[in-house]
């Protein structure tokens, strides 16, 4: 996406932070369907009496209509302006998140939660270019944390307020609750998203496409966003059981080991923006995904002990987070020209780590290993995802001195 250039030159303008402030909200209510999910997953598995990893396949498949929806929606929105299609992404979100509360057996749930997936990746993709240019200069990795930050909010307070109604009452209602979000978003972005178009220069974002579509830098990336937030996913795609069954904690207390991860998310997505300040984008990342793949290992061998599984999942809760605002730094800068584009793929390749660390996750309880193996699938995930940084950063400098020479 690109917007006026005397909007990127302008010295003088301000944060626009309301506008800031209803991108948060609908990162909130993408949030709670998101993660919810993963706290109610025993309650969800009980009612369509299906085992949890296959109650796992409603993750995945969220995760895949991120993948395959943010192409299409960036096509069906092509000729609209950023204002109204962000409130076309976020009407589409509340509708298919509101029936996924009704959705009675297996199959009609898997179409909801794939139809509900379809708008998150191009909100994300296009709020985080649009993000930039509505903060202060050089505030973008600031206003990225605040747009994101609606994430961590979730898991602190819409978590676990879902996996509680969710609980104890029905499922279902958690899924209402994540319509309700979606209206808030609606209204915020209504009234609170600038009316003054932020213009699109279509044909220079077509003649960028193609040559941001070769560069190795951006595929690389890519990959060490999928296989590295895949670690992530591969232990809190199966919270629930592993408190449950492995901490012997009652179930209600699943909602609290979410709301100090979540605390830990918050905290991990501004120091990520804090990090982007002090080191390379791509060398933040690598710094955090060897934190998780070291502080996953020891939740697999701590995760029986109550103290443990709270500090340990704050940890990982601020690792994780951190990652996000240097990521998508670094996404935006290689896919210079086509921001729009690359934003996206960042996103579906966010949530290409959901649906492969889902699985990957759920593969040792299959074979009949304990929850707690998920952790250590996790850790391999993210030390996969560190080496392909690692790499990035290798051919950086190896390409610096070669010019230099």
């Amino acid at each position: 996406m690109h917007l006026k250039k005397t909007d990127l030159d302008s010295t003088s303008r301000s944060t626009n932070k309301k506008a800031l402030l209803s991108l948060a909200i609908g990162g909130f209510g993408i949030g709670l369907t998101e993660f919810v999910i993963m706290g109610i997953l025993p309650n969800i598995a009980d009612s369509m009496e299906i085992s949890i990893p296959k109650a796992g396949h409603f993750i995945a498949i969220y995760a895949l209509g991120v993948v395959i929806g943010a192409p299409i929606m960036a096509r069906i929105t092509n000729n609209l302006n950023p204002k109204r299609t962000l409130l076309f992404l976020m009407l589409w979100f509340t509708v298919f998140n509101t029936l996924s509360a009704f959705s009675g057996n297996y199959w009609v749930m898997m179409m909801f939660r794939f139809l509900s997936g379809m708008p998150h990746g191009a909100f994300f993709g296009i709020g985080a270019v649009v993000s930039g240019y509505l903060a202060k200069p050089g505030k973008a990795a600031q206003a990225m944390a605040i747009m994101f930050s609606g994430l961590t909010v979730a898991n602190i307070l819409g978590v676990p307020l879902g996996t509680y109604i969710g609980q104890e009452w029905h499922w279902g209602y958690s899924f209402v609750l994540v319509g309700i979000a979606g209206v808030a978003t609606l209204s915020s972005l209504y009234f609170w998203m600038p009316k003054e178009n932020l213009e699109e220069i279509d044909d220079l974002e077509a003649k960028s496409s193609s040559p941001v579509l070769k560069n190795k830098k951006l595929w690389a990336l890519i990959a060490l966003t999928t296989i590295g937030s895949g670690g992530f996913f591969a232990w809190y795609s199966y919270i629930a059981p592993l408190v449950i069954s492995v901490t012997k904690l009652p179930e209600a207390n699943v909602g609290y080991v979410m709301i100090v991860a979540g605390l830990g998310m918050f905290f991990g997505n501004f120091l990520g923006a804090r990090m982007v300040e002090i080191f390379n984008p791509v060398k933040s990342v690598v710094i955090s995904l060897l934190s998780m793949t070291t502080v996953l290992i020891l939740n697999s061998i701590f995760a029986s002990n109550s103290v443990a599984i709270f500090v340990l999942s704050f940890i990982v809760g601020v690792i994780t987070f951190s990652i996000t605002a240097p990521i998508q730094i670094a996404i935006i800068k290689a896919a210079k020209g086509a921001e729009k584009l690359g934003s996206s793929m960042n996103q579906s390749a966010f949530n290409m780590g959901n649906a492969s660390g889902a699985y990957f996750g759920g593969l040792p309880m299959v074979f009949g290993l304990g929850v707690n193996y998920a952790s250590i699938v996790g850790g391999i995930l993210a030390c996969i995802g560190a080496g392909i940084g690692i790499t990035i950063l290798y051919s950086q400098k190896v390409r610096e001195k070669k010019a230099f020479q």
